[in-house]
């Protein structure tokens, strides 16, 4: 039994990514599995059922062996014609259906329609995603218009989430970028992201000074649907995200 048949069968039959470490651990626990099951058969005085070769061989499996393996099967895939790939996501490999198959996968959600994004809502998306963690007002300096109704319409879509708050005067929650990012963008990490270690070190310009709280309530975006504050009336972006 070869790694890359095991492999493709705990990818089928996970309904969650596994990483390779995750799928490497299963590979070594199936045959720690073994192994007390012979020591359980000697203990007993019963002669212990030998080993596979091939089963001997997985005891030593890597994360590095998986990624191999996964190789090969994408690489089979690709030979056969067949309609489905997999894919390395922040959470792990899946099996996903190939693009071009995709018009005909939508007919099994007609209720689900493609939604596109507004321009501002992208904009707002793209200087969070690169510059995370990143407060309002820093999105708002470089866009130089208020993002409320913008970050308030990613946080709905999970796009976006709020990641703690920032060491700065009134503690401006943090936002950062989420899984389902990474997984309708099809990137593992940030620094998939086109120039990213370029871009991340230009300057952003100097967000304004927070108000004090006196004087200004906490109308930062918080979790979940709300109301769009009444700065999001600023924004030129009143079309929907």
């Amino acid at each position: 039994m070869q790694l890359s048949a095991i492999v493709e069968a705990l990818l089928i039959a996970s309904q969650e990514p596994l990483p390779s470490e995750e799928i490497a651990r299963l590979v070594r626990a199936r045959v720690a599995e073994a192994d007390d099951i012979r020591i359980r058969e000697t203990e007993e005085g019963n002669a212990p059922t030998p080993l596979p070769d091939w089963l001997q061989q997985l005891a030593a499996t890597s994360p590095e062996n998986v990624a191999q393996a996964i190789g090969e099967l994408n690489l089979v895939y690709q030979e056969t014609q067949r309609v489905f790939t997999i894919l390395e996501r922040p959470k792990g490999w899946k099996l996903y259906t190939r693009l071009e198959y995709g018009e005909f996968v939508r007919q099994l959600f007609p209720g689900r329609k493609p939604e596109r994004m507004s321009g501002p809502a992208m904009e707002t998306l793209a200087i969070i995603a690169y510059r995370q963690p990143i407060t309002k007002a820093a999105i708002e300096a470089v866009r130089g218009v208020a993002c409320d109704g913008m970050i308030q319409k990613l946080l709905d879509r999970d796009l976006v989430r709020i990641g703690g708050r920032a060491e700065l005067p009134g503690r401006p929650l943090l936002y950062e970028t989420t899984d389902l990012f990474f997984e309708h963008f099809g990137i593992r990490s940030i620094d998939d992201l086109p120039n990213a270690s370029e871009l991340r070190k230009v300057k952003l310009p100097e967000a304004a000074p927070a108000a004090s709280p006196a004087n200004e309530p906490d109308q930062q975006l918080a979790l979940g649907p709300i109301g769009i504050p009444a700065a999001a009336a600023n924004d030129e972006s009143s079309t929907d995200a």
